[in-house]
């Protein structure tokens, strides 16, 4: 069977045996098909990727290899983490089971944090940020990536996920404008030299509620670590806390950016004004027009 054919016989057989998940839009039969056909050729691609690579022939070794892939995505195995690869701002990072799978919707965060990184800093200029909760490094990286005048601190509870994030700064050569600490919330910059020293500081937190964490769908549940998404009884546990210690690290005049889950949006916004800290509180919305993302910034 050519390629072609092989391709399209599979593409069929998948179609009515995959589901696919509303937070990652950029997952489809042949998305996932392309990027899984690379894998069992030895090249790792996200889901975007996949699309703008030429599929190589593949040896009847391979092809048993990319059925057997097939099977782990039909069993609900995140295809990010099948591939080990997750596109995020354009930039392709190392995903697997160490950290939560960087989402489109996050995309929103890190267009607001690249725009007002851009803003704050400039060729003379090089600002300080902070992503916290960072999981694989993708909000701080892509950053980081994409505006050459910031250096990043990042952080995160789990050893695992710090761990994932230096190998995605070591992959994109960023070690020196990029570090990693394990630590929770801000608790590994608790040192003086830390202290209203950041320009732009960054969080994607985990914002739902305990209850509702038990009730996601299987290929979330069973393969994401659960600490990425529980925030808490109400879910506001951590982005509380969050609007709480941010102050004590920003400049004057510095930013908080962050994400929300859906509903959440208003009442986090009044915690905000409520902080009586922050002079200038915007609300960023996606497509739905619900607001997903908060911009606080810190009196002058």
């Amino acid at each position: 069977m050519d390629k072609q054919a092989l391709f399209e016989k599979l593409g069929s057989e998948l179609e009515n045996k995959l589901h696919f998940l509303d937070d990652k839009p950029e997952e489809s039969v042949r998305s996932t098909l392309c990027a899984l056909w690379l894998k069992a050729a030895g090249i790792s691609a996200s889901a975007e990727r996949a699309l703008t690579i030429p599929l190589p022939d593949l040896e009847e070794d391979q092809i048993n290899y990319l059925t057997k892939l097939i099977q782990l995505r039909v069993e609900n195995t995140p295809l990010a983490y099948i591939t080990g690869r997750q596109n995020f701002m354009g930039v392709e990072l190392i995903t697997d089971k160490r950290a939560l799978i960087p989402r489109k919707e996050t995309e929103i965060l890190g267009r607001k944090a690249l725009q007002l990184s851009r803003e704050l800093s400039g060729p003379e200029k090089t600002i300080h940020i902070m992503d916290v909760c960072c999981g694989s490094g993708n909000l701080g990286i892509s950053v980081a990536y994409s505006n050459p005048n910031c250096i990043v601190c990042a952080s995160d509870i789990s050893q695992e996920s710090v761990e994932l994030t230096q190998e995605n700064i070591d992959m994109l050569n960023l070690n020196q404008r990029v570090s990693a600490k394990q630590g929770d919330m801000m608790s590994a910059f608790e040192m003086d030299e830390y202290y209203e020293k950041f320009d732009l500081i960054l969080c994607n937190p985990p914002y739902i509620s305990t209850s509702k964490v038990l009730k996601m769908d299987q290929e979330i549940s069973m393969n994401e670590p659960s600490v990425a998404f529980d925030g808490g009884m109400l879910g506001i546990k951590i982005i509380q806390k969050l609007i709480h210690d941010a102050p004590r690290f920003l400049k004057k005049g510095g930013w908080l950016a962050f994400e929300v889950g859906l509903g959440q949006g208003q009442f986090i916004a009044q915690l905000c004004e409520r902080a009586g800290v922050f002079s200038n509180i915007e609300t960023i919305q996606d497509d739905s027009d619900s607001t997903r993302v908060i911009a606080a910034q810190k009196q002058t």
